[in-house]
């Protein structure tokens, strides 16, 4: 009970589940519509996700000022890569906030004469590119984790090759091992499978240590696409839109209910 209390104290623990509500409505609404649901039914639930969105929009008031100040802490980061990926992403959300303050007060009748289209596609495309900024982050951790792995790795051969019972192979002996008549674009085209093989089992085996940075980058992934599809750029549909969007808020309040899951810094 004490656990619940203290995740329901948070506003963000609220918004989540707003959200998830509100694409799990998206998700609903298309699942109905295809199946043939009766027009009424259709329409409450595209008022319930529309009434839901509202009150995300109203509990978002203020966060601007929560995005510029995580991007005043970000330019402290030793990391140069990091504190750029980082600080202009938290910009960038600071913006996204603002204009979904703006168009908040557009869709409520405090600004009737509000181009809320207008507004609504400058918000998305500012979280687009905080989106693409949190990736480039994570894929800069990612090839930063794989170093450090391979490193691991490659000290670890050494110390065998190192053993008398187990000497290093040599140049020779591997071409060899290809067979002497063995073709160069044979031998290159196997170089790198292997290289490609060996880079993705470096990336699943960093992914699976790493659950924080694996959460990250799904959930960025699937909220990738929901910027995509409503500024036109690749439009994938409601339902694919839903589904992301859900998936991405269950990833979003596992980190609050598990802080250890959210990626630092």
């Amino acid at each position: 009970m004490d656990s619940w209390v203290r995740f329901n104290a948070q506003s963000q623990a609220k918004e989540r589940l707003f959200r998830a509500t509100q694409y799990a409505c998206t998700l609903l609404g298309y699942t109905l519509l295809k199946g043939g649901a009766n027009s009424d039914l259709l329409t409450k639930i595209k008022q319930l996700e529309a009434h839901v969105s509202l009150v995300r929009k109203l509990m978002r008031l203020g966060n601007s000022a929560e995005a510029l100040e995580a991007a005043k802490r970000a330019v402290h980061l030793s990391d140069c890569v990091l504190r750029l990926c980082i600080t202009v992403a938290h910009l960038n959300r600071a913006m996204y906030f603002a204009c979904d303050n703006v168009l908040w007060a557009g869709k409520t009748g405090l600004l009737p004469k509000l181009d809320q289209n207008k507004w609504s596609q400058r918000s998305f495309r500012y979280y687009l590119f905080a989106l693409i900024l949190n990736l480039t982050r994570d894929a800069y951790e990612v090839k930063l984790l794989m170093d450090r792995e391979s490193r691991s790795i490659g000290a670890g051969a050494k110390g065998a090759w190192a053993s008398p019972s187990t000497p290093p192979p040599e140049n020779g002996e591997l071409l060899q091992s290809s067979g002497p008549h063995a073709s160069s674009s044979a031998i290159s085209a196997g170089a790198l499978y292997a290289r490609l093989h060996r880079e993705l089992h470096l990336v699943a085996a960093v992914l699976r240590n790493n659950p924080p940075l694996l959460l990250d980058l799904v959930k960025n992934l699937c909220d990738l696409f929901i910027p995509l599809d409503r500024l036109g750029l690749y439009q994938t549909g409601p339902g694919f839109v839903g589904a992301c969007g859900l998936t991405s808020s269950i990833l979003s309040l596992l980190t609050i209910v598990h802080p250890w899951l959210k990626l630092k810094p």
